[in-house]
């Protein structure tokens, strides 16, 4: 089942001789539950096209569906909501908010929504992501390893029919990155998520991804599975 299609999407920054193609006539569209990794050289549009499904730029032409609904064609106010409920966000920076518990800070995005969380799924992700005995800490008292943990906890607890990545493990250690390689696909497996992942790190894509999106100079140059990829680069 499609849940997500993108259809001839163009950014374009600047005018006339100043004008960068971002994103230059991207279509594909993703399964539920797949995961999806976008990878490609600095500059090849890969944050662009993140920002541009989870709704957080608007494109120069082109759109974006997500459970068949066209995402710019809503008004903004039913846009914030909708991108509130259905995409959840991960970046390299955590963003979570020193003040409040993990806890706190896992269930912010429903509070955010004037929603009451789902106690039994909240324990669900604590117990699944390890934090059940750190769900009183504040960030500061937390590992790297804990802190992106809990960001993915709060990325999923709305249930999202799309989770977008925006290469959250750049900043962390080898080891700790292998460990949390294998968790984060474990977790998007069990729950069915789609994800839609971005990384420089070619590896990273072939380990944890169902499809590999390879952008340059905001074209897509090869989609297909990583076992094609790496047998028949183009």
């Amino acid at each position: 089942m499609e849940i997500l299609r993108v259809e001839h999407l163009s950014k374009i920054y600047g005018t006339g001789e100043n004008a960068v193609h971002a994103l230059d006539d991207v279509s594909f569209c993703v399964e539920k539950g797949q995961f999806l990794a976008i990878i490609g050289p600095s500059g090849s549009g890969k944050s662009t096209l993140l920002n541009m499904i989870g709704a957080l730029d608007t494109p120069t032409s082109g759109k974006v569906f997500i459970d068949g609904k066209d995402i710019f064609s809503m008004k903004e106010r039913n846009l914030t909501v909708f991108r509130r409920r259905n995409i959840g966000f991960i970046f390299q920076s955590f963003n979570l908010i020193p003040e409040l518990t993990v806890e706190q800070n896992i269930i912010f995005p429903v509070l955010l929504d004037y929603q009451k969380p789902n106690k039994k799924y909240l324990e669900e992700l604590l117990t699944v992501l390890g934090l059940k005995e750190r769900r009183r800490h504040l960030p500061s008292q937390l590992s790297g390893g804990q802190q992106q943990r809990v960001a993915l906890a709060r990325a999923i607890v709305t249930r999202p029919k799309v989770l977008l990545l925006d290469e959250p493990l750049s900043a962390i250690d080898a080891k700790l990155r292998k460990s949390l390689q294998v968790e984060i696909r474990r977790i998007q497996k069990q729950l069915n998520i789609t994800t839609i992942f971005v990384t420089h790190d070619q590896d990273e894509a072939m380990v944890m991804s169902d499809r590999i999106c390879l952008l340059n100079c905001g074209k897509i140059e090869q989609m297909d599975t990583p076992i094609a990829i790496y047998t028949h680069p183009r």
